[in-house]
């Protein structure tokens, strides 16, 4: 299985066409025992234990095999929370203890046929958004050992970023399930607060903690999301997760973003400058723009660490800090047993003021779907962190704190890879119970943005015999009415490109669906259109359905590769609109915007 990716849509096709669940497990544990950073686990199953479930699996009957949407799927949990066999440490040795059950949210994953291959590190009590604060090390970012790779669920987005598990789990109070997803150029999704159950967890603040989901895409958060989202009735924080609401209507949708006073980089020009990026993106994927006060946001940000807040931290934690306190973290204890100077008077207080904030929030939200912040505004150097873990720490929770305060869903997603050679992402949030609506522009928006996830060898692990890519330039591109027909079939979008300047593009007579033509001419110019790679075993079901007089040739692309792909035979030609000015179907299809602009 070399060069094996383990996103759900490959693991979904390698399974159709027999691949075992024996096998991708044993892959695995090959690449987990192989990878270069110690740091990213507390405790690996046993390799055993590992096999004698996938072996379970594969002996299931395939109508029993079929009922599991995670079957042989391997994942990772963050070592807060509970899963039976493994000791839950929070990082901490001192503190380990033995849980007899799984948490209910690991045991909807293994239910749905998931495969667990260890627990991940984090900062100690999930106190950090730096991944440094642990004494089995700082998993390093996948892009450059020398830098962050963000906390506290540091270990959880390493481990699917550099493809050893498929999805990972971690928690979510102040970014955690966020910032790591940025410094690894993977997804994050921090669903509603209880949405997820959190019995099992141990508490960093009990009344805003979250389970969070970290993917390689948006999709394979949703997927993951919908097999843990079940109401657990014996978690007191616990919510009933409502009907999805309503997808932004016709790929048309209004986000805000801060004022450009309201925004701060720390001086690092290039996450100013993708941040910018991102906006225009969002803006040529369908989105209107507005300009907010973000000073709510700022505001309830605050009162996580600065206001009483931080007492809660001390409920959950602090007595056995006290006790053990030389064994634990210096700043994770520094920052824990400061809750001890917080007093009644200052909860209500700020309760009060939260909840005038809250207020604001929503008011804003009239007229938005959705709101867009950078996910941190820079990262930083293992060096740096340790020369300064409190004020740059602070830094990285600058778009983060506010979240479980004000009570919304998040969806940390990539929105590039700076000059640095370090990967930035963007955060897509909207008032809680609002997942489907980021999950389906945050899908939108990774389309467009010809980015592979993960670490940068990540991308090649997909080019495996396997797969056949294709070149689509009309209807079966994201978002268009054929684009099921690919990802019925487990296909994956791999990038947004050009052809070679090189190809004459019509638009062919009949319809619906309505259909491009490509032709190779020297008269023509690039154009635009999608690269998806299709299992094999889906490719001839998918070549059944296409119709006269379109075939699949050799497509040149405009980086000088060759892809099989859509082109058209002249004498398909009869009655076709020559539409090579406007250099895409996309931008055919928006013609009259086109000539307005």
């Amino acid at each position: 299985m070399k060069g094996f990716c383990f996103s759900l849509p490959s693991l979904k096709a390698a399974y159709a066409r027999g691949v075992r669940a024996e096998d991708v497990a044993m892959e695995a544990l090959k690449r987990t025992d192989a990878y270069g950073d110690p740091a990213v686990w507390v405790t690996k199953a046993p390799a055993e234990a590992v096999l004698a479930r996938a072996r379970a699996l594969d002996a299931m009957p395939v109508a029993e095999r079929a009922k599991l949407p995670l079957f042989g799927v391997p994942f990772a949990v963050k070592d807060n929370i509970d899963c039976a066999g493994f000791p839950t440490s929070a990082a901490c040795p001192a503190f380990a203890y033995q849980p007899k059950d799984n948490a209910p949210v690991v045991q909807r994953l293994l239910d749905a046929g998931a495969v667990l291959i260890g627990k991940t590190n984090l900062d100690q009590f999930a106190t950090g958004l730096v991944g440094t604060r642990s004494p089995h090390g700082a998993p390093r970012s996948v892009f450059n050992a020398d830098y962050i790779s963000g906390g506290s669920s540091s270990g959880s987005a390493v481990a699917v970023a550099a493809g050893l598990v498929s999805f990972s789990l971690g928690t979510d109070t102040a970014g955690s399930g966020r910032v790591p997803a940025a410094f690894n150029n993977i997804a994050g999704l921090k669903p509603s607060r209880g949405l997820l159950s959190a019995r099992g967890v141990v508490p960093a603040c009990r009344s805003l903690d979250c389970v969070s989901i970290f993917a390689l895409t948006a999709e394979e958060t949703a997927e993951i999301f919908r097999q843990a989202a079940v109401f657990d009735a014996e978690d007191p924080y616990a919510r009933a997760r409502l009907p999805d609401a309503p997808v932004v209507p016709g790929g048309a949708f209004t986000f805000a973003v801060p004022k450009p006073g309201d925004l701060s980089f720390f001086g690092d020009g290039e996450s100013e400058r993708l941040f910018n990026e991102a906006v225009e993106r969002l803006e040529q994927i369908g989105g209107r723009a507005r300009r907010i006060d973000f000073s709510p946001f700022r505001d309830a940000a605050a009162l996580l660490y600065e206001g009483p807040w931080v007492a809660e931290r001390t409920a959950a934690v602090g007595a056995f800090i006290e006790a053990h306190e030389a064994e634990c973290d210096p700043t994770v204890a520094k920052i824990i047993l400061g809750g001890r100077t917080r007093n009644a008077v200052e909860v209500f207080e700020a309760m009060h003021k939260l909840q005038a904030l809250q207020r604001k929030v929503l008011t804003l939200f009239s007229g938005l779907d959705i709101v867009v912040v950078p996910t941190a505004p820079t990262t930083y150097k293992v060096s740096e962190i340790e020369a300064e873990p409190i004020k740059l720490n602070s830094r990285l929770g600058t778009y983060t704190n506010f979240m479980n305060l004000l009570d919304m869903a998040g969806l940390a997603i990539p929105a590039g890879i700076g000059k640095t050679g370090l990967p930035f992402g963007i955060t897509l949030a909207a008032p809680a119970f609002s997942e489907a609506r980021l999950i389906e522009i945050g899908a939108h928006f990774h389309a467009a943005l010809d980015l592979a996830p993960g670490a940068p060898s990540l991308g090649e692990a997909e080019a495996d015999e396997g797969f056949l890519e294709i070149a689509v330039v009309g209807a079966h591109m994201t978002g268009l009415p054929l684009n099921p027909e690919l990802t019925s079939r487990g296909g994956m979008f791999v990038e947004r490109t050009k052809t070679a300047a090189c190809y004459q593009f019509y638009a062919l007579a009949g319809g619906p669906p309505f259909r491009p033509g490509l032709v190779k001419s020297d008269k023509g110019a690039a154009i635009e259109l999608e690269v998806w790679r299709l299992p094999r075993a889906q490719v001839g079901s998918f070549l059944a359905g296409v119709p006269q007089p379109l075939v699949i040739g050799t497509v040149d692309l405009a980086n000088g590769r060759k892809v099989k792909g859509f082109l058209c035979e002249a004498a398909g030609l009869a009655g076709a609109e020559d539409i090579t000015s406007y250099g895409g179907w996309r931008r055919y299809l928006d013609r009259d915007k086109v000539k307005a602009g």
